[in-house]
């Protein structure tokens, strides 16, 4: 360890003060606008882009952040659900394109109570626009008419189901619907059905795998196109798939020559092409298929991690783009090589940060867990933090982090481990947690943490797990069930107790819950139990530090304040941190501030 250093602008400090811009989009029909999610005035917000000049303009001003938005086909709105403090519960709003950062929005569904909600999207043709609400009475897909002058029709119901289900997805013209649903597997295998937005209900058409799951990606962006670019991994692997919402006819794109899972990114504006990306070990590859010479051609683009990606013309593809030592931003690649055309939206400058690497090693049942290390200056070992990603269905890769950087700056090793469970590793890695959660994943800890001593790069007793979200519940989970390993642990909006989380969180949160255990608490009591990190309360040898947001949704507080109390009266040494805001802070200072307890915390817990 080093000394902290606490100086107002030490490195650790200026690299969270970065501005970065998280995410993007390009109106369809009129390409001088865009929307850009970005923290350059200290808090993520959502931004009316001028593509032509560059130029941000800050639509939202809401403390706790907004990092989720929609822009209209023809650029004239910018949606996004309004919510109180973070909390994720709320209403659709929207405002001109043209609206001050003070404009009050116009509430989408004034009549209804405040609901939790996964998407919103329109038609390309900007006649219907959908949206999902997920409330006590499980998940309801709306659509709206949206009149030639903007106005908006009463919502009218599309589909509804007691099951997680997600959409609507639209075609161009407006007249289909994809509804994706798990209703049809007891656990996270979705299938998707097509509707025709005229006739709520009546499904026409099911696509579905056995044993497996389908997700779209959308519907090609051309009027009167029916088919649907989607992802399966009835492989073992995801794969991409066409499928005809309208005729029901399939086609399947095995590429076998390919390892790791191949994913839909786009569609190209006629349609005829999309792009691919593929993750073999959590890296990045793109690669182009060509549908009408049935050709796919390999992308030679700069390495590092991209996020999401559109086509902006038939020439040009727009992507986020970052990796360990440059901040997230927009650049242009070329579609057919992959060469960097330009960068679209920069990030701010940050000081200069270590790179990672990729490292594999075995862990139970012959399982092989990829996970990235950094290391600081000299020679190890060296007192070492052991990280574990939210999701779970997520996956950590090469991509720039404040938070490892600041370690690294104070003389710690930095590991992040993709444990079993998380995605990219093939469907029976992803699906090999479900409905025993916290038994594989802390086994993939421990045998992180034996790799790392014995390839002398982490003091056996200097090692510190953290994450945030599930990586929080990892964090706790290991604590108790891996004493003997650990010197402390950080936890970030983590889940302590399951089934009292269930109880108080909002209902998309609760049908994910529900198909990762493949039950209700009062369907599988002893399962959430044995999963639930408070059931080893008694276990737990060293120092606890818990970072909570009093307003979140997700892991909502109570679940956190009884395992509190759970471990101070059994003479356990927590301290549990609030903040005013949702799941994670979305405000550099906040982050700062978190950052700067744990710093402190861990100098102390390791003398």
């Amino acid at each position: 360890m080093k000394p902290l250093d606490l100086s107002p602008d030490a490195p650790w400090r200026q690299r969270y003060r970065t501005p970065v811009v998280a995410g993007s989009q390009v109106a369809h029909s009129d390409k001088s606008r865009g929307l850009a999610i970005s923290n350059r005035d200290g808090v993520y917000q959502l931004y009316a882009w001028h593509v032509d000049s560059g130029d941000l303009r800050q639509i939202t001003n809401a403390p706790a952040g907004v990092v989720f938005g929609g822009l209209s086909p023809d650029g004239k709105y910018i949606y996004y659900l309004r919510d109180e403090k973070g909390n994720e519960l709320g209403h659709f709003v929207r405002v001109p394109f043209e609206a001050a950062v003070d404009t009050e929005p116009e509430d989408l569904t004034p009549d209804m109570p405040p609901y939790a909600s996964f998407s919103i999207s329109q038609s390309l043709n900007g006649a219907k626009l959908g949206f999902s609400t997920g409330g006590n009475d499980g998940f309801t897909l709306w659509v709206m008419d949206v009149a030639p002058d903007g106005s908006l029709s009463a919502p009218a119901a599309l589909y509804k189901s007691a099951r997680l289900t997600f959409g609507p997805t639209l075609s161009a013209n407006g007249e289909w619907a994809l509804v994706t649903s798990a209703e049809r597997s007891e656990k996270m295998n979705y299938s998707v059905y097509s509707l025709r937005t005229s006739a709520p209900g009546e499904i026409v058409h099911v696509l579905q795998d056995d044993d497996a799951s389908i997700q779209p990606l959308g519907f090609a962006p051309v009027q009167g196109d029916t088919r649907v670019l989607a992802t399966t991994n009835v492989t073992g692997f995801d794969r991409p798939v066409i499928w005809d919402a309208a005729t029901g006819l399939r086609e399947d794109f095995p590429l076998n020559d390919l390892e790791g899972d191949v994913s839909p990114v786009a569609w190209s504006p006629d349609g005829k092409r999309f792009m691919l990306n593929q993750m073999v070990g959590a890296h990045y590859q793109l690669y182009e298929y060509d549908l009408d010479r049935s050709t796919l051609t390999k992308l030679n683009h700069p390495g590092g991690s991209y996020y999401a990606g559109y086509y902006f013309d038939d020439e040009t593809f727009y992507t986020s783009k970052t990796d360990a030592q440059n901040p997230t931003q927009v650049i242009a690649l070329n579609p057919r090589t992959g060469a960097l055309k330009h960068v679209v939206l920069k990030a701010g400058d940050a000081p200069a940060s270590r790179p990672m690497r990729s490292v594999t090693f075995p862990s139970t049942d012959g399982a092989t867990i990829q996970a990235w290390i950094a290391t600081p200056d000299g020679d190890g070992p060296w007192p070492t933090i052991l990280e574990t990603h939210g999701g779970p269905t997520a996956v950590k890769t090469d991509s720039y982090s404040a938070f490892m950087q600041a370690w690294l700056d104070h003389g710690y090793a930095f590991c992040s481990v993709n444990y079993r469970g998380s995605v990219s590793f093939g469907r029976q890695f992803e699906q090999a947690i479900w409905g025993n959660l916290g038994d594989l994943e802390v086994d993939d800890m421990a045998a992180a943490y034996q790799w790392l001593v014995a390839n002398g790069i982490a003091q056996p007793d200097a090692v510190l797990l953290t994450g945030g979200s599930y990586g929080g519940y990892l964090t706790l989970q290991g604590l108790g069930r891996r004493p003997e390993l650990w010197a402390g642990g950080m936890a970030v909006v983590a889940i302590a107790d399951w089934t009292l989380m269930y109880e108080d969180q909002a209902e998309t949160l609760r049908g994910y819950q529900r198909s990762l255990f493949g039950g209700t608490p009062d369907e599988l009591p002893e399962q959430h139990a044995k999963s639930s990190p408070i059931t080893y309360a008694g276990q737990i040898r060293a120092p606890v530090l818990v970072i909570q947001g009093s307003n979140d949704t997700r892991c909502p507080a109570r679940q956190m304040r009884v395992y509190e109390d759970k471990l101070k009266s059994l003479g356990k040494e927590i301290t549990v941190d609030w903040f005013d805001a949702g799941h994670g802070s979305r405000a550099m200072e906040e982050s700062i501030r978190q950052t700067e307890l744990m710093l402190r915390w861990a100098n102390r817990v390791l003398g």
